[in-house]
């Protein structure tokens, strides 16, 4: 192993990872013991996660060019990169609005600097958990080879299957975004946030986040004696369970304001209004992708048993 092999090897470890994200909880408790997050704390902060993340994606689009014995390993880092491309951009948007000051209130005024750490925090093991997901992917990427002609075909006819490919299939997933894309138009015409709007935006996060959640992490259980398919599926669970923390983080403080209000309409600076927009229009394009991700995860699992079975009945 050369040199720049054994360099990614540490960065990608366990021990780094776990030491980025005790850095990143440090920080951000120590900054935020004022009640209060200065330009210079913000500026340190959006820097360091936009640098990690952008350097992350190019890792994984870089990895999805590279030719390999195994292409489901392919679009497997297709799927992670069009996922995090869609946090990073938020993150960008979201730094470059706050370091103009064009953000005045997120959620709940006097806790906004709590939702702020919860994000970065989650941003973070997200990150963490990507990194460790891609760490083990290489490796199948590597040296994984398998004839798929081999893995006997989706039966044909059993519903299951046949709704499984529809849910991630590419064109669902455009489905799905346009709808975001329009009910979120539909709502802000009379800029103005209702209590049922809210929770409508936020459960239909909450069902498609989790349930990904729980899918992705039942693969694991399928693969139990191929331990780095394991962890490439435990590093996109721990990534996807962050940011279904930060929603629920940010939907309760959210629909806390609003029915505190007793149901009363609520008027945002026009900023801020756009920003939600944006923010819910990118995390429905994180979980659309990771949606899509799902059919490849599928296939490795599927191909992973079938290579289990095998030596299984060789043995």
């Amino acid at each position: 192993m050369g040199t720049k092999e054994s360099f990614g090897e540490v960065l990608m470890g366990g021990r780094t990872l776990i030491a980025i994200l005790i850095v990143a909880i440090v920080w951000r408790t120590f900054i935020s013991l004022d009640y209060k997050i200065a330009l210079w704390e913000s500026v340190c902060s959006g820097i360091a996660l936009i640098i990690l993340g952008w350097i992350l994606f190019a890792y994984l689009y870089q990895m999805s060019r590279k030719e390999t014995g195994w292409l489901v390993s392919n679009r497997m880092f297709q799927g992670l990169a069009v996922s995090l491309s869609a946090l990073n951009i938020y993150v960008l948007i979201y730094y470059g609005m706050r370091w103009y000051k064009l953000l005045h209130e997120e959620a709940y005024v006097p806790l906004d600097f709590l939702l702020r750490d919860i994000r970065y925090v989650m941003l973070v093991l997200c990150y963490c958990g990507l990194i460790w997901a891609a760490r083990y992917l290489k490796k199948m990427h590597d040296n994984y080879m398998l004839l798929t002609e081999e893995v006997p075909t989706m039966r044909k006819g059993a519903m299951r299957e046949i709704l499984f490919k529809v849910l991630t299939d590419e064109r669902t997933a455009i489905v799905i975004i346009a709808i975001a894309f329009f009910w979120r138009a539909f709502i802000s015409l009379d800029a103005q946030i209702k209590p049922w709007e809210s929770m409508v935006s936020g459960i239909a996060l909450f069902i498609l986040g989790w349930v990904l959640f729980g899918y992705t992490s039942s693969l694991a259980g399928r693969v139990v004696s191929r331990p780095n398919m394991v962890k490439i599926y435990r590093g996109i669970a721990l990534a996807l369970f962050a940011i279904n923390i930060y929603a629920l983080v940010y939907y309760g403080m959210r629909w806390y304001r609003l029915l505190g209000m007793s149901g009363v309409e609520e008027a945002l600076v026009p900023l801020d209004f756009v920003f939600r927009d944006i923010r819910y229009f990118m995390l429905v394009i994180f979980y659309c992708a990771a949606l899509v991700l799902s059919k490849w995860l599928e296939t490795a699992a599927v191909e992973c048993e079938f290579l289990i079975k095998k030596e299984e009945s060789a043995a």
